[in-house]
């Protein structure tokens, strides 16, 4: 590896810790100005949007342009072809931050309705999945990004825990309708953040074993579960 190529690696996966820092305050704004119906701190995660995305664009660019002049392969390869697929997956979480920002918004006046419990839980394992992902990425860890992986399953847990509580509520309390299914939007929006986790755990096997994990574990659950 030539040491121009190294220079501009370094440079382009500390810049995407740096995004990766952001992408991560903004979830835990969003969960909080949820919890807390805090609208100030909603509009906050919203306003963070558009540094992310230009972040994602330029990114983009670097790893390309590292494709283009320095033609990398094996391991170099992989590590840009990451760093742009993890570049993706963090503008995306960023994205569900926002949104969960304004059902947090829609729901910023109605004191009536009681969150489920079951949120703190699911968002905090969502948060924590992201950032030991992360983590992985930057110690070349792939027995964490694999477990990673598998937690998964417990942030589905809740998010069905979560639709429970709400359908009950619905149920018992027609008037809470529409802060429900606000609720209900936001909560699936954590559970995709949970997704793009795996997808960025998944990435860093792939980096540092070569080999593709995506969709491995579904494939493999699928595969386990007995026939009806």
């Amino acid at each position: 590896m030539s040491m121009h190529l190294e220079r501009d690696l370094r440079a382009l996966e500390q810049e995407l810790l740096a995004v990766s820092a952001r992408v991560e305050d903004m979830i835990t704004k969003a969960c909080r100005s949820l919890r807390e119906r805090r609208a100030d701190v909603a509009q906050e995660v919203i306003a963070a949007d558009t540094a992310v995305d230009a972040a994602e664009v330029r990114i983009e660019e670097e790893c390309l342009k590292i494709l283009a002049l320095h033609q990398p392969v094996a391991i170099d390869l992989r590590r840009t072809a990451t760093v742009l697929k993890i570049n993706n997956d963090l503008e995306r979480i960023a994205d569900l931050a926002v949104n969960i920002a304004e059902r947090a918004l829609s729901l910023a006046g109605r004191r009536d309705f009681q969150a489920p419990q079951s949120l703190d839980l699911m968002s905090e394992r969502a948060i924590t999945m992201v950032r030991q992902a992360l983590d992985a990425f930057v110690n070349l860890d792939p027995e964490t990004a694999e477990r990673i992986c598998g937690e998964d399953e417990e942030v589905d847990r809740y998010n069905v825990q979560i639709i429970n509580e709400l359908h009950d509520t619905i149920r018992t309390q027609p008037h809470l309708v529409e802060p429900a299914m606000h609720f209900f939007s936001a909560t699936r929006h954590v559970e995709r953040i949970a997704d793009h986790a795996t997808n960025i755990a998944e990435d860093v096997i792939y980096l540092v074993k070569g080999s593709i994990a995506r969709h491995k574990h579904t494939l493999r659950a699928n595969f386990e579960s007995p026939r009806q």
